[in-house]
């Protein structure tokens, strides 16, 4: 069994903003699977299954994300955990993937590495940091801008790619080939912006 996790925050007001890049590729890959939802109070998200690939999205707010994916990791006990988060530290449009280590200051995987042992693949995508002086958290809560917008179709496009290859090959092999470094080595459109 496979637990795909995408972190950010329930409702209309975070929907398009960079924290939550993680629903949005969950999203569009619910689109393409026949995932069935799972309802459970316990697990505190939204919880789909197709056959033995889980997608959540914990209703907790991302800094309690941890509680979700602890009680559905308890339940199902899955073998391979995918966490799809925002980063900072990457230039916008970068897709990145790690295994454990540091939580670069994301409450998300602070709230994840509380309650569970630093496990899971984190597939990273880069949001880059703000240039007008805003602070990180307005930075982070604010929606995509109208340039990075014209992207994102494209930069979720590959990152569902890249999902679908972790699910039939390694991760290793999945991020020799599906790793970049901004999105203007997927985009036309955005290296015209």
């Amino acid at each position: 069994m496979i637990l795909i996790v995408g972190l950010g925050n329930i409702g209309e007001k975070y929907k398009n903003t960079r924290h939550n890049i993680g629903f949005i590729v969950i999203d569009a890959l619910l689109s393409e699977f026949k995932a069935k939802k799972v309802s459970q109070s316990a697990f505190k998200g939204e919880l789909y299954k197709d056959g033995d690939v889980l997608f959540l999205k914990p209703s907790t707010y991302m800094n309690l994300s941890g509680e979700s994916i602890q009680a559905v990791k308890q339940f199902y006990k899955p073998e391979t955990l995918i966490i799809i988060h925002d980063d900072l530290d990457l230039p916008f449009g970068a897709i990145r993937f790690k295994v454990g280590g540091g939580t670069g200051g994301h409450n998300g995987l602070k709230s994840l590495d509380e309650i569970s042992k630093k496990d899971g693949l984190r597939f990273r995508m880069g949001i880059g940091k703000p240039d007008d002086g805003r602070e990180i958290v307005d930075f982070v809560l604010s929606n995509f801008s109208e340039t990075e917008q014209k992207c994102l179709t494209e930069w979720v496009n590959s990152s569902k790619l890249a999902i679908y290859s972790i699910l039939e090959n390694s991760w290793e092999k999945t991020a020799s080939l599906h790793s970049k470094k901004s999105i203007f080595e997927i985009s036309e459109i955005c290296k015209k912006s």
